[in-house]
């Protein structure tokens, strides 16, 4: 009985095969994205293919309109919102027509408050998911990565903007170029803007200096993305250090965007993870800093989990040995780290050394980068015409060996489904319990208290809702791995969002970097939608595995040409 229902939940699910996603990416607006996207939709409709137009943005521009022309479009969600109308796009008709291919404009929009998801990437996810192709556009400056890079030297704050790992994960990236000169030609032909937004735009954003960098910001993209994609399978281990990346936070660091996008652009460049590690001092608990700070500490690690980044927040007096404790256990050769506040008369006449200065001399092995975070922000710059808040699921890692697959490390006896409200010490005791139930020299004691001693130092127990407590063991001949699903949260852990998905992870304490690549997997599964919205309808384990080993044939169809 338990075999054919999990048969029939697999049938179930391989009758919706994911789709494929295909970007044309541009340097700016103007440049012929939708023009290439449509035109692409009616030779596919010529060869026989079901194409529709799940989104068309023509901002006015009469030749957008007239290609469109005879491409079935499907009609916007009307919405209020604030006693205004609202148009977005209707997921759930798209889903309902279920074309072969849907054309979708403006990947990095920011649906209105209220809709079923916060971006339209979002949404496009779940269409992938029901296996619709997608073709969509987007310009370079919606990186979340480029996001301080554009401030810098464009001079314009870019509101919408999506994760780095939603281009990366694309099946096919186009990239739709055109001369400078004939795109401000495009501009005075009035093919972009109404005529009483053309000066204004030639002499501000559309201005050659500006142009030139965001095309050549879009070409490096293209190489990086070129690089990743042609990288072989890595081989065996070689026994050297990964090299990860560690950014170093505080309570009170002025500048500290700054850090976050210099530590995810090297993590990047170095084709490695990167983690923003926050400590916390008995003087900082919540019961005693005030709320303006406590947001500032919020914000600081939530937009670090949208870069990319892993977040561990530990607690400790001595903040060097706890950032060098991490470095060690996580594998780190690359500690950034902003510039120290300037010391006072009397610090200087008692000696008393920064944390930059001890982590210099302290750290043995370890790359050590400070960047200058006393200069100001930038002075006002251009307002953008693009709005809206991000919010983003469990940050993507990498896993630059690729070695594991997760239904290799869990089985159905490591799944537990939860289908009440359970407390955190219940849910870590049962995970332990169920992950070495078949071990003959199984110690639950010893390896619960390395766990709870692990989450007394930080929790990973993260807002996005998910969890990934986990212990390095002695003795320890391979890695175990248990998973739990709660339906109605942990009763006892204070998060945004309410737990779903734990991750309980235990790894031989003399391979420190399987447990680094283990983390990797499971916070991309965690991260995955369409897991995660199977993983809600299994009533039981074997239905679990079922799901886990259908994402783990989805991550390995990533890796394949498209056909």
């Amino acid at each position: 009985m338990v075999e054919d229902r999990a048969n029939s939940f697999l049938r179930m699910i391989q009758s919706s095969q994911r789709g494929r996603l295909k970007v044309y990416l541009g340097y700016c607006t103007g440049v012929g994205k939708t023009y290439q996207m449509l035109q692409e939709g009616h030779r596919h409709k010529a060869e026989g293919i079901d194409v529709i137009i799940g989104l068309l943005e023509t901002h006015g521009r009469v030749e957008i309109a007239k290609l469109a022309e005879g491409l079935e479009i499907i009609p916007r969600r009307r919405q209020e919102y604030q006693g205004v109308m609202v148009e977005e796009m209707d997921v759930d008709a798209i889903l309902a027509r279920k074309p072969q291919v849907a054309l979708i404009d403006e990947l990095a929009h920011t649906n209105v408050q209220g809709s079923p998801n916060p971006k339209r990437y979002q949404d496009v996810q779940d269409i992938l998911a029901a296996g619709i192709h997608v073709i969509s556009t987007m310009n370079v400056q919606h990186l979340e990565s480029l996001y301080n890079t554009i401030e810098k030297t464009v001079g314009v704050k870019v509101r919408e903007r999506l994760p780095d790992s939603v281009l990366a994960e694309a099946d096919e990236i186009v990239d739709v170029d055109v001369s400078i000169e004939d795109l401000q030609k495009r501009l005075r032909e009035d093919k972009i803007y109404p005529k009483e937004r053309i000066e204004t735009a030639l002499t501000n954003f559309f201005k050659t200096s500006n142009l030139e960098k965001l095309r050549e910001l879009t070409l490096r993209e293209l190489a990086s993305q070129i690089d990743l994609r042609s990288r072989e399978t890595p081989h065996e281990e070689s026994g050297t250090s990964p090299d990860q990346v560690m950014v170093c936070l505080s309570s009170r660091g002025p500048n500290t965007e700054k850090l976050l996008y210099y530590a995810s652009h090297l993590a990047r460049k170095l084709k490695r993870n990167w983690y923003a590690v926050y400590v916390q001092k008995s003087s900082e608990g919540t019961t005693v800093i005030d709320v303006q700070t406590q947001r500032f500490i919020t914000d600081t690690l939530t937009l670090a989990k949208q870069l990319g980044g892993m977040v561990f927040t530990y607690k400790g007096e001595d903040i060097v040995r706890t950032l060098l404790r991490f470095a060690n256990e996580y594998r780190v050769g690359h500690i950034v780290i902003g510039s120290p506040a300037p010391r006072s008369l009397w610090e200087r006449v008692r000696g008393k050394t920064s944390i930059v200065d001890r982590l210099i001399k302290e750290a043995k092995g370890v790359n050590i980068t400070v960047v200058d975070t006393s200069a100001k922000e930038l002075s006002p710059v251009e307002p953008s015409m693009e709005e809206g808040k991000i919010a983003e699921p469990v940050p993507t890692i990498s896993d630059p060996e690729g070695r594991f697959s997760l239904s290799e490390l869990i089985s159905s006896e490591r799944i537990i489904i939860w289908n009440e409200p359970v407390s955190k010490d219940s849910l870590l005791r049962r995970l332990v319990e169920k992950v070495g139930q078949r071990g003959r020299a199984w110690d639950s004691a010893r390896f619960l208290n390395t766990i709870l001693e692990r989450e007394h130092q930080g929790s990973t127990f993260f807002n996005e809702g998910a969890a990934f407590p986990h212990a390095r063991i002695d003795g320890l001949t391979k890695s175990m791995v248990g998973l739990g699903l709660t339906r109605q949260g942990v009763s006892d852990e204070p998060t945004e969002k309410p737990i779903e998905i734990v991750f309980l992870i235990f790894s031989p304490a003399q391979n420190p970097d399987e447990q680094i690549k283990i983390l990797a997997l499971a916070s991309r599964a965690a991260q995955s939608r369409h897991l995660r919205q199977r993983l809600q309808s299994c009533r039981t384990s074997e239905e679990v595995m079922t799901a886990v080993r259908y994402w783990d044939w989805e991550e390995k169809q990533k890796t394949l040409p498209s056909s």
